[in-house]
């Protein structure tokens, strides 16, 4: 059943590939020769426990047993990507990124430095207009909204929104989850933050949310330490602002050892949006692109949501009657998902500028 499955699946992603006015100079048969010659895959950045890579990973090794994956710095961030790229543009070796995934503002920044390959996956009129390059260099992959993840062992009164986090209950509790100079994700928390005291998505919500982490870090209550599971589960890191996501993934790991809550903070209710894109130096190529295949087929679309993230074709997936009602079941509730917020790519460049350029003179602390 599963090898008909498998071929049904195939044939099916063949004939769109072949129908549509997308179709690459290349056949899927001829990219998965390709691919399978060159043998390898090099990813970065995919921690097992975000949105479900884990088991998309080891998918696309089952699916594609020829090509081997080779993981870079699973724990590295989107500006770390990048300058992977930049290191590497003479090196076709194991340190040379074949694909990426990355904050959305940094799609175009990697598009404007020549650091991508454009190319559109067989779905790719599926994938929603305003979250994709026209010719192809970044195209969205899935998002999530930012939350708290908090340790109610330690906690004993939830925090529900960013003021709350200035209290004295707090003290020495609350983390982000990388460097905010280079951490998509940590950026994004701040630009949360910001919105959360009314500023617009952009400039504005940059210079409040870097503000509120300076009264925060002033009181005693920001701990510089990147935050994840682990500190949380710790001590080191009670309360954690992140994606949805990566939260209920880690609570999931945790399995109650230590309870672990999860909350969508009051307010605008941050979404995030990541993107996908391969280097303009890949040295495995076709496996680049038979890499974004799969992950926009369905079966990788479904691994991501049983990651907790929303794919990018999770509205036309939906329509078609493609996604299991069981693991839609599993997401959070959806009144946190109607207050969301998704902040244009000029708005995050905005925000990223003034977060990654001015953290250390408004609030000083080094993330490690």
């Amino acid at each position: 059943m599963k090898s008909t499955v498998k071929a049904s699946g195939a044939i099916a992603l063949a004939a769109l590939l072949a129908s549509t006015a997308m179709v690459q100079a290349q056949s899927l048969a001829e990219i998965e020769a390709s691919a399978k010659a060159e043998g390898m895959l090099t990813t970065i950045a995919l921690p097992h426990d975000w949105c479900g890579y884990g088991a998309v990973i080891e998918g696309f090794k089952a699916k594609y047993p020829e090509i081997t994956v080779n993981e870079l710095n699973p724990d590295a961030g989107s500006g770390d990507e990048l300058e992977a790229v930049r290191a590497n543009k003479n090196n076709t070796g194991p340190q040379a990124p074949d694909v990426l995934d990355v904050g959305l503002a940094f799609g175009p920044q990697a598009q404007a430095e020549g650091l991508l390959a454009p190319y559109k996956v067989a779905t790719w009129e599926e994938i929603p207009d305003d979250v994709k390059d026209p010719d192809g260099y970044w195209y969205g992959d899935y998002y999530g909204v930012m939350a708290f993840g908090v340790n109610t062992d330690l906690i004993d009164t939830v925090p529900t929104k960013w003021e709350d986090l200035l209290k004295g209950d707090y003290a020495a509790s609350f983390a982000l989850t990388g460097d905010p100079r280079a951490s998509n994700q940590a950026i994004l928390a701040i630009m949360s933050a910001g919105m959360s005291r009314g500023g617009e998505p952009g400039e504005e919500s940059g210079k409040l949310g870097l503000e509120l982490m300076a009264e925060m870090n002033k009181a005693g209550n920001f701990v510089p330490v990147a935050g994840k599971a682990g500190t949380i589960a710790q001590g080191q890191t009670p309360i954690v602002a992140g994606w949805d996501y990566n939260l209920l993934a880690w609570r999931d790991s945790l399995a109650g050892n230590p309870p672990m809550e999860i909350v969508i903070p009051e307010g605008p209710s941050l979404a995030g949006v990541y993107v996908q894109a391969i280097s303009a130096y890949a040295p495995h190529p076709n496996a680049a692109k038979l890499w974004m295949e799969y992950l926009y087929s369905d079966e990788g679309q479904l691994g991501w949501l049983a990651g907790y993230c929303h794919p990018a074709r999770f509205v036309a997936m939906s329509e078609a009657g493609k996604i299991p009602q069981e693991m839609l079941d599993k997401l959070p509730p959806a009144e946190g998902y109607a207050r969301a917020v998704f902040p244009t790519v000029e708005q995050q460049e905005a925000n990223k500028k003034v977060v990654s350029e001015q953290w250390d003179a408004v609030v000083g602390a080094n993330v490690q």
